[in-house]
């Protein structure tokens, strides 16, 4: 395709993760959020600010002559961008702790996409894979995405505090933990579940809540209930 003139607003993770993925392929700005952003001459205009401050910041963006305004929040849709005739959403399905981290991973990445096709046309650039969102749906499709990557974050946590209590390191559960996750992606959720609540074996599951520390069973208790349903909805799939 075209090199595409793009200015990217907001000099954080997202930003500069964006910035050093397509920076090579295309002519890229980066500019920090409260900077003028009127009079622009470029054909994309990337919104990479807080959620929260999308729909104000968009405001700000005047005389784009045609240029594409698009953010790459997945908890937002198109009308935090009224007023402009052509936009668009872009969020990868990344994590992005760093910009050089985030620029690595955004190749070949998976971009939930929403408006202008010129979008489509830069996640190709990145070797990377288009889904698409009903825009009824699109708070659901961001909550899934906050369940996979913070929460599983949050869940190695309660894995730190358990193993701190019990004597031992994080250290020593994260190659569990990925086998864990590697079973998943080959099988499904499923038939990957092993342990307790795979065997509906309660005797073993009241004798770690009797045994964790009083402020990490609430977790585990709803943790252990969704793996016994997981077990019952995978023996009924197998059933059928």
């Amino acid at each position: 395709m075209a090199i595409v003139r793009i200015l990217i607003v907001g000099a954080g993770r997202a930003g500069t993760s964006f910035a050093g993925a397509l920076r090579g392929h295309h002519e890229v700005s980066l500019v920090h959020h409260d900077e003028p952003l009127d009079a622009l001459a470029v054909d994309l205009v990337l919104l990479c600010v807080r959620d929260d401050a999308i729909a104000a910041t968009s405001r700000r963006v005047a005389n784009t002559a045609g240029a594409v305004v698009a953010h790459v929040a997945g908890s937002r849709g198109l009308e935090v961008l009224d007023g402009h005739a052509r936009t668009g959403s872009l969020h990868p399905l990344v994590t992005m702790p760093d910009g050089s981290t985030g620029a690595k991973r955004l190749h070949g990445a998976v971009f939930a996409l929403e408006g202008d096709e010129l979008l489509a046309d830069l996640v190709s650039t990145l070797g990377g894979r288009v889904i698409r969102v009903d825009p009824a749906r699109r708070a659901l499709y961001h909550a899934t995405a906050a369940v996979a990557a913070n929460h599983l974050v949050a869940l190695m946590g309660h894995v730190e505090s358990l193993a701190a209590a019990t004597g031992v390191h994080l250290d020593d559960f994260i190659a569990l933990a990925r086998q864990a996750l590697e079973d998943v992606a080959r099988v499904g959720p499923a038939r990957a579940l092993t342990g307790p609540a795979s065997r509906d074996d309660a005797t073993t599951i009241d004798a770690h809540l009797a045994a964790l520390p009083v402020a990490e069973r609430p977790l585990y208790v709803a943790l252990a209930e969704r793996a016994r349903r997981l077990a019952r909805e995978g023996a009924t799939s197998c059933a059928g």
